[in-house]
Parts: C-alpha cells; structure tokens; sequence
C-alpha cells in the first residue's frame, strides 16, 4: 500500500511554523536551523501541491488551504507526541503537570492546595511555566486554567470555576464616618484605580449597577490585582477587581467591599483538559475538586 502522509518532522516543522507565525520561532524551539524548518516546509507544500504560508510582514501566516490542513492533522499531531512521550516517560498515573494563571494561581488555587492534598494524598501535581499565547496542547501538560470566555481551541473541553464576580473594594475605613461610600455614586468622588489590561472594568461595573457617569479618569493604573490591592490599602483610592482573587485580603480585614453588588464579567477562569487523550482518574479527581472549590467560593 502506498503511503501518502508526509514524514513527521515535516508535520511538525509544519504546525510549530503555524503556530507560532515565525518560520525562525520554530526553529529555535525545535532546536534546528531556520533553514531546515523552510527545507521542510517546503518538501510538505510539494507534496500536499499547495502553499501552505504567505508572508505578511515579517510574520508567516497560513493560507486557507493551510489552516484547513493544519485544522485536520493537528490532533493527530498532538496524540502521537502524547502517546509517545508517555510511553518514553512511564509517568506516574497518579502525577498530574498543570499550568495555571499566575493571578489565579497566588490569590485562589495555592491556598486551597493544602485541602486537594489531604483528601488526594496520592495525587502529585507539579506545574508548568505559564505561557500567555499557550495553544493547550503539550502533550506533557495534563490541564490548563486559563482566563477566557466560550471560545476555546478545538479539541479542549473547558469547565468555568471563578472570576466573574466583579466588585469594587476600598479600604475599611472607607465605610466609615460622614465621608463614607453608601451608594455607587460616592466611587465617582474617590481616585479610581485602573487595571491596565482591563480598562473597562470601572465602565462596565458602574453599567451593570445602573449608576451614570461621566468619563472616566485613572487616577493611575496598575497591571496587576496584588498591586491594585496594595495600593487601596495604602490609600490611593478604590479598585475594581474580580471577588474570586481578593479573598485573603478580604478575610483579613485589609480590603472591603465598597459596595456588595457582583457585575458579572463575560470572561473568567476556567479549567482547560484536551480531549481525546486516553482517561485519567487522577485528572478527574482533581477536576471534580476545582469545581467542589469553586462552588464552595461562590462563583458562578
């Protein structure tokens, strides 16, 4: 029987190029030179009779004919390194590798660990780099929890925890004496405090609770949560932030909630497990515990 599927280096040469949008990005991750990535490239665009790339710029992006094909072959792609880097490795059953978003990871997950470990004594977890532009495909990777909405990659089946309750906090004594915040109208007089990545938030929360406003202005802007919250507690002026990754401080007495009514976001944290992987009791212990977690949290 002839074969017709190109070689495997070739194939991966193909879907790293892809992925990436850099023909140089690819070589450097797959340890080989740029020319060999273009050498293999073009052996599969001869093969396969189409282009596969067309240059914009510096970067290579995929023609339609190769986003179908990468859309076709990329989960076999990622089974075969799966399957192959398990039987290489022999990993624990019992061992999961996660990959969490920093935020997440330092406000909500690592203060929970303690309780995972008590009721799954024999379940190891190590954790991956994070990696903002991450596909949520390495095989070496069992889950991801990932910010996001509905529109997850193909081939990933996603469960929201927390992160949609958003809720503006000050300090506690913020709510006290002839000057204290009541009502969301008292927020428009106090310094607001942005999130860089997240400028809307202040808009889209004084929107959900029906209070109108004028522009506006950050009284300065921070890019991330444990420095928007350092920064209330000092007195610089009130935040907007997501309740799920305020609730140490919160349980401290070190924030407060101005004003206890939840906006909820259309984005938030969710756990990310690939599908058509082979079934792991340890992964699905640790999934129904996320989720015990996040009910228990109060989000929804």
């Amino acid at each position: 029987m002839r074969i017709h599927s190109p070689s495997l280096p070739e194939l991966h040469a193909f879907a790293v190029a892809a992925r990436l949008g850099s023909f140089s990005q690819a070589a450097d991750e797959l340890s080989v030179t740029q020319g060999a990535i273009s050498r293999a490239i073009a052996r599969l665009e001869e093969h396969l009779g189409v282009a596969l790339f067309a240059r914009e710029g510096r970067r290579s992006v995929l023609t339609r004919a190769g986003a179908d094909y990468l859309q076709a072959v990329g989960p076999s792609i990622a089974t075969i390194e799966s399957a192959t880097l398990a039987v290489r490795t022999r990993r624990n059953p019992r061992q999961l590798r996660l990959s969490v978003a920093p935020t997440l990871f330092s406000h909500w997950l690592i203060p929970r660990l303690p309780d995972f470990h008590a009721r799954h004594p024999g379940i190891a977890l190590s954790f991956a780099p994070y990696r903002r532009d991450d596909p949520l495909s390495a095989p070496e990777i069992d889950a991801w929890i990932r910010v996001g909405r509905t529109d997850w990659p193909a081939g990933i089946a996603a469960d929201y925890l927390v992160g949609r309750e958003l809720v503006p906090i000050c300090r506690p004594a913020d709510l006290q004496g002839p000057q204290a915040i009541r009502a969301p109208a008292d927020l428009l007089a106090r310094p607001l405090l942005f999130h860089t990545n997240y400028p809307d938030n202040w808009a889209h929360w004084f929107a959900g609770v029906g209070c109108v406003h004028g522009p506006l202005t950050p009284a300065a802007d921070f890019e991330l949560v444990s420095l928007l919250v350092q920064a209330v507690i000092a007195g610089l002026g009130v935040a907007v932030v997501q309740r799920a990754l305020v609730e140490p401080e919160l349980a401290a007495g070190r924030i407060a909630i101005a004003i206890d009514h939840p906006v909820l976001l259309d984005r938030g944290y969710h756990l990310c497990i690939p599908t058509g992987r082979a079934p792991n009791p340890a992964l699905d212990d640790l999934r129904g515990w996320l989720l015990a977690q996040a009910c228990g949290q109060g989000g929804s």
